[in-house]
């Protein structure tokens, strides 16, 4: 079981068939990638990989931004026996340092435009033109690997605010299939548009692996981001689906001219990444004619709840377990593993016997025992179900916040402001706005109230933060609330007067 192989090879494609479009500006084609040109330029990145030196489990860092060498690269060292590392474009060099310490990585892969650690040790550095000769190499085969042979390592944000290495196993394509007609209702004449970047782990897999893996076609934009532009990109595309998060939806239909007229090929979007509103839904329904379905997932499992063409929306609802998954809510009071009654907020949580989660944290065991009550995984999301088997959102266990999709924990940024000589205590917390977007927020006190300020420490959160990480609201306090044994009550400050 190699999971490049899988993907390239599932369906048996007609080696002529479109694998991959990449689109810029009015949906122009701007890519082509058959499904042999692919495979076969996949092949020859492998082989460059192992001329170089790369052996079987050793860690790649790949540091490309948005282009088509992302997948390239991702999918040939996995098809060469190594353990990709997918980064995003937006990580600052010591954000980039971090994940190669803590990885090991024996190979770095750069585009020459993304931030790179400072001291990369006895790591090699693969440049542009070190790329260009990889994916001339001769291509050369498949590597032999088993089903539970590590394959990927996806870094997310964990509870101490430390980013933790979550590793996946070679299986880890094969037991999205449920996602396949629990949620996207695919077959393998559908074009599927992702709007996110190659490099997110979105993309990755309900962008690329998924349509793949069913001869389906995978389309990707590269160009402006204007939200008015996207309706003439789903009608230039053709595409039959369309994922991206809700808040790009919501932006679509703020900005954008759409009626049930628009992008006449579009069957359904497609929405994970950030909880999908009852009111966003309708409203998208509404002005298109079309359905949206949802998905709930996480870096170690990937979605596992959602509707879907055999899974009605309820609205506010992300749905019901793709059929085949191993999934529940536990009771917060009961036994190790007792279910929660209908309608109870509990845990939500995945057996350990389900084949789509992670092998384990990277390097960390006793996190990895710790996140298990028994037999299941502990999601960190708080859920109930109700009498119809849909499961209902009821907010996280802990307090790691959604930004746009991506997870994120309050300490790694209060870290980082903390830093800076004007501040004298500083929370972190996702604050919902008025038309349902959270947005984070630092709640700061100032060393001197008198002289903070706000510019200097957000061009400090530029400096050492990745975008999606940096807060977007910076407000002054006197002191911060805390419980009678000192813990910062995030709780408290979401609603503090003017948030």
């Amino acid at each position: 079981m190699n999971l490049a192989r899988y993907c390239l090879t599932n369906a048996a494609p007609d080696p002529d068939k479109t694998a991959l479009e990449v689109v810029g500006a009015g949906g122009a084609l701007l890519e082509r990638w058959s499904f042999g040109a692919l495979t076969q330029a996949v092949l020859a990145v492998a082989a460059g990989l192992q001329e170089t030196g790369l052996r079987r489990g050793d860690r790649v860092l790949l540091r490309i931004g948005h282009s088509s060498d992302f997948p390239l690269l991702f999918f040939g060292a996995i098809a060469a026996g190594g353990v990709p590392i997918p980064t995003s474009s937006q990580l600052t060099g010591t954000e980039a340092g971090a994940i190669l310490a803590d990885s090991g990585a024996r190979l770095l892969l750069h585009d020459g435009g993304t931030s790179l650690p400072g001291d990369p040790g006895e790591v090699i550095f693969i440049g542009p033109e070190a790329i260009a000769e990889l994916k001339r190499t001769p291509p050369g085969g498949f590597a032999d690997t088993a089903w539970d042979d590590p394959a990927f390592l996806i870094y997310t944000s964990g509870t101490s605010g430390k980013p933790k290495g979550v590793l996946h196993a070679q299986r880890a394509a094969a037991a999205r299939r449920p996602m396949d007609r629990g949620w996207y209702g695919m077959c393998a004449g559908d074009r599927l548009l992702h709007a996110g970047a190659f490099n997110w782990t979105y993309t990755l897999g309900a962008g690329l692996m998924d349509p793949w893996a069913n001869g389906a076609t995978s389309i990707v934009y590269d160009g402006p981001r204007d939200p008015d532009l996207w309706p003439d990109i789903l009608t230039a595309s053709r595409a039959t689906l369309f994922a991206a998060v809700p808040s790009l939806y919501r932006r679509i239909l703020k900005y954008g001219a759409v009626t049930p007229r628009s992008f006449p090929d579009l069957r359904h979007g497609l929405t994970a990444g950030e909880a999908l509103s009852a009111s966003l839904y309708e409203d998208w329904k509404t002005r298109s004619g079309r359905d949206l379905y949802e998905a709930l997932g996480m870096s170690e499992i990937s979605t596992y709840l959602s509707s879907g063409p055999d899974v009605p929306v309820k609205p506010g609802s992300p749905g019901k377990p793709q059929v085949g998954r191993k999934v529940t809510v536990l009771s917060e009071s009961g036994d190790a593993g007792e279910a929660a009654a209908t309608n109870e907020p509990g845990l939500l949580a995945v057996h350990r016997e389900e084949p789509g989660l992670m092998l384990s944290y990277w390097n960390n065991p006793e996190e990895t025992r710790a996140a298990f009550r028994g037999d299941w995984f502990l999601t960190g999301d708080r859920a109930r179900v109700d009498a119809d088997g849909y499961y209902w959102y009821e907010g996280r266990a802990d307090d790691l916040m959604n930004a746009f999709g991506y997870r994120v924990a309050p300490e790694e940024v209060e870290r980082v402001l903390a830093a800076d000589p004007q501040v004298q205590e500083v929370a972190v917390t996702s604050v919902p706005t008025r038309d349902g977007i959270s947005l984070i927020t630092a709640f700061v006190v100032p060393v001197d109230p008198a002289g903070f300020d706000t510019d200097r420490l957000a061009a400090h959160a530029v400096e050492n933060l990745a975008e999606y990480k940096r807060p977007k609201v910076y407000r002054v306090l006197e002191d911060l609330p805390r419980t009678p044994s000192g813990k910062v009550r995030r709780s408290v400050l979401r609603h503090e007067p003017g948030s």
